[in-house]
């Protein structure tokens, strides 16, 4: 993975960092695995428009991403690499044994023609799915579930990991992305390896259309609007508005909103940072 900084001849490119998109190796994706996605621009079913800033976009169509890796001890050969508009990583078109074909986040390292299976007892090899209580302790893993069978819920974006630090009765106990250890059951499954496009993190889009063509609308500052509209609206030229807080009143910058008698407070063995 790289990125490459373009030449200013151009206003908008004078700042752009791109990505090399070296591991992609077709832009035409599988059409028996993609479906339309419709937009709604941030509107609910009455017209009202209750998300804001959302709206416009490019066309785009929606990849099926088999997040539960449920096909058991069938090899499966990685036929491309491929870029998703959906998500921040790259996806990977597996093709089964038996003539199967499915979409997996692309873990980093990945190459075509390479063998991956998912199963109880397979190598701990990049690309491959395992459940936890069968993963070697301190192994890099990505798209953990949560729930057994729930399918991949934790560390899909781009460049993220989470680590299998150990394990006690019933539950691993697994670092994640945030620095938050947390007891996950050891039925549930994981990928061995991060995620790729790791350099994602480093890339400038250059100019404000490039959001717009991302489907984000301009945002407007909440100290700039009037009393009505924002609790920090109002006041006599650029006064600050007192605290920063949200929309309906909640403050922000440090404020903890996580409750205190959360259920899932007793799986978490250390807070994140």
């Amino acid at each position: 993975m790289s990125v490459r900084k373009l030449k200013p001849i151009t206003p908008g490119q004078r700042f752009r960092i791109v990505n090399n998109f070296e591991e992609i190796t077709t832009n035409k994706p599988e059409k028996s695995l993609t479906v339309g996605i419709s937009k709604s621009g941030g509107r609910n079913q009455t017209g009202k428009m209750t998300m804001r800033y959302t709206g416009g976009g490019h066309k785009k169509k929606y990849r099926i991403i088999d997040f539960k890796r449920n096909k058991a001890n069938v090899e499966a050969t990685v036929k491309t690499v491929e870029y998703d508009p959906n998500r921040t990583a790259f996806i990977a078109l597996l093709e089964y044994a038996d003539g199967e074909k499915r979409y997996i986040i692309a873990p980093n390292g990945i190459k075509v023609d390479q063998k991956v299976v998912s199963g109880e007892s397979v190598e701990p090899n990049v690309g491959n799915a395992m459940k936890l209580k069968n993963i070697p302790l301190g192994t890099v893993i990505s798209c953990v579930e949560m729930k057994p069978g729930q399918g991949a819920i934790l560390a899909r974006s781009a460049g993220s990991s989470a680590q299998l630090t150990s394990r006690d009765g019933k539950y691993a106990i697994i670092k994640l992305p945030s620095g938050e250890s947390r007891m996950i059951l050891t039925e549930c499954m994981a990928m061995i390896g991060s995620v790729s496009n790791s350099d994602h993190q480093l890339t400038v889009s250059g100019k404000a259309g490039r959001s717009r063509w991302l489907g984000r609308r301009p945002r407007t500052r909440a100290v700039v609007m009037n009393p009505v509209d924002h609790p920090m609206g109002g006041g006599e030229g650029r006064s600050s508005g007192g605290h920063p807080r949200s929309r309906n009143g909640m403050p922000a910058k440090g404020y903890k909103t996580r409750k205190k008698n959360k259920a899932s407070n007793r799986h978490i063995i250390s807070k994140r940072k």
